[in-house]
């Protein structure tokens, strides 16, 4: 794994962080698969029981494609006649990154300690949580640069603001303040940015050490709700309480609750 992207595992824990500060953390193809191959580690490896997404420096979390590569690649695809093969990264690379976040057996944290723009965005809107640092910004970017939205974003932005909203922020780009974002739905905390990362580490550590089994229901129902009726619903609730109801995890809790005691919770 490239050192554009940073992958550690501590107590249940995973921690992706994004390294390329000196260009706001843009995605170059090298940070790309980086980002790609450590999104799939966390989704895969059971010790892992939620996972935080951070990025270096205080400038942004993520501006997106990085540009000045990018041109590059328009130029010699237009000089080759080879069309719009250079666009195959959203299926390579951005497509997979979003898929292993959002399809996560587990919870995930974003800590977003500056502009998020473009594909930042909905690597952001990717998580469950995202805490935002005060100074931070959202911009969705796309149709600055002609281009129509990718990363997710024209599925989990219109869940988080809705159609109405989404259709705004999409085709009238424009920078959203970590207030604003507040307001909109699309950060769930807002710190000072001196905080953020000790409180990002905070709550991520926390899901850690919470119900993996109960956290990863709840994520499959809440997607499962948005796309099914009120009785289909009820019936893949009926499915995964069962499931919850039949871990380790949920006798722990009833136990510790009889007993006035904190749980300690094994993930399973």
């Amino acid at each position: 794994m490239a050192d554009t992207v940073l992958y550690e595992v501590s107590d249940g824990l995973a921690t992706i962080t994004l390294n390329r500060p000196e260009a706001m953390n843009a995605m170059n193809i090298e940070t790309k698969v980086a980002f790609r191959e450590a999104a799939q580690a966390a989704e895969a490896d059971d010790s892992v029981r939620a996972v935080l997404l951070t990025a270096a420096g205080d400038r942004a979390f993520c501006v997106g494609q990085d540009l000045k590569e990018h041109i590059g690649g328009l130029m010699a695809a237009r000089e080759s006649g080879s069309g719009g093969g250079v666009m195959s990264t959203v299926q390579e690379h951005y497509n997979p990154i979003v898929r292993a976040l959002t399809g996560a057996a587990k919870p995930v944290v974003a800590a977003v300690n500056g502009v998020a723009a473009g594909a930042g965005f909905g690597f952001a809107l990717a998580a469950d949580y995202r805490i935002v640092a005060d100074t931070a910004a959202f911009n969705t970017s796309f149709a600055g640069v002609a281009l129509t939205a990718d990363s997710g974003i024209s599925w989990t932005l219109p869940r988080v603001v809705g159609p109405s909203r989404a259709a705004d922020l999409l085709l009238f780009p424009r920078s959203i303040t970590a207030q604003e974002a507040y307001e909109l739905g699309i950060a769930n905390r807002i710190v000072p940015s001196a905080d953020l990362a000790a409180e990002a580490v905070k709550v991520a550590r926390g899901l850690a050490e919470g119900p993996t089994l109960a956290y990863a229901a709840l994520k499959e129902s809440l997607a499962y709700g948005l796309t099914h009726s009120l009785e289909e619903t009820l019936e893949k609730e009926d499915e995964l309480q069962t499931r919850a109801g039949s871990s380790e995890d949920h006798v722990i809790a009833v136990q510790a609750f009889v007993n006035k005691e904190k749980p300690k919770y094994l993930g399973r």
